[in-house]
């Protein structure tokens, strides 16, 4: 979906709404990824938010097509579904907004792990294998950011490709996914994808225990806006986007500045109400709104409510 231009005016509540991505409305892609048939993978759920981000599958659905300069996506898993291991070549950052999740770093996932949990958020380095699970009792989603308009292509470990050709999924040279089992045939032209190679393994970051803890914010009892990543948070290594948690009491307004490139916030717990001169949106937990730059908004909840708001660096 493709947004309106709506820089230096207001907006109003049916453009407001036209920026928001509903929790209930996403639309998961099932095959997104070239492990999605391996046993243990199979159920999960990929979704593009905002950007392209970095689906396999050509049909994968984006929600908002407006460049920000990073992406936003999601991953739903069911209790015990994996995301094998691989690597990025710009910033990915997830915040858990349910279930309880196990990252796994190194080739075989054995370098190193930490266990994460609603609210808290991880940023995994460029260029160094990574996996996740969900290791709680029920269904879980990820917030995911990724770096940058164009966050590349991912790179698998060697022994998914071996995985996925038992089940008919084939990987191109040009990063786009082909089904054989359901009826899709190579091009004529195509190039298959190279499997992995030791080389480029061991050109990529190894992950010691101590390492895999500094990358994880765990989530606690301080109120007000709190930042993450960027300046003044405790991940504030290069991104390219800055994180806030915003931790809102229903007697107080924040007053939202956006000055020169959209922000994003996501909703965790609560009811947001976000509010510019001319409309408003009401949003859950779960939802998303892109804000555009131009003027000033306010934020405001009837209850407790705990956002996160991304925006570029």
């Amino acid at each position: 979906m493709n947004v309106p231009s709506t820089q230096s005016r207001s907006l109003t509540s049916a453009e407001i709404e036209a920026r928001v991505v509903r929790y209930a409305d996403l639309r998961p892609c099932y095959n997104a990824f070239i492990d999605t048939r391996t046993p243990g993978s199979e159920a999960k759920e990929n979704f593009t938010i905002i950007g392209p981000g970095v689906s396999e599958n050509p049909d994968q659905y984006v929600h908002i097509a407006e460049p920000h300069g990073f992406n936003i996506g999601g991953a739903r898993q069911p209790p015990g579904c994996v995301n094998s291991q691989h690597s990025h070549d710009t910033a990915e950052v997830f915040i858990v907004h349910s279930g309880n999740w196990r990252f796994n770093f190194g080739e075989h996932g054995d370098d190193a792990e930490v266990t994460v949990g609603p609210g808290d958020v991880i940023s995994l380095p460029v260029k160094t294998f990574r996996g996740f699970t969900n290791v709680g009792d029920d269904i879980g989603f990820l917030f995911a950011i990724l770096g940058q308009d164009d966050p590349g292509r991912v790179l698998w470990a060697p022994a998914v490709f071996d995985m996925a050709q038992e089940y008919g999924l084939v990987l191109l040279e040009s990063g786009r996914l082909v089904d054989t089992i359901a009826g899709q045939e190579l091009p004529p032209d195509a190039r298959t994808m190279p499997v992995t190679s030791v080389s480029q393994v061991t050109q990529l970051k190894r992950v010691s225990q101590d390492e895999a803890e500094r990358f994880v914010w765990r989530a606690g009892e301080n109120g007000g806006v709190i930042a993450i990543i960027g300046k003044g948070g405790p991940l504030n290594w290069r991104h390219g986007f800055a994180v806030e948690q915003l931790d809102l009491e229903p007697a107080e307004d924040h007053r939202l500045r956006v000055a020169n490139s959209p922000a994003v916030l996501f909703v965790h717990v609560g009811t947001l109400i976000v509010r510019g001169s001319e409309g408003q949106a009401e949003l859950s937990p779960g939802d998303t709104i892109t804000i555009p730059p131009g003027e000033d908004w306010n934020l405001s909840t009837p209850h407790a409510c705990v956002a996160y708001r991304v925006n570029r660096d």
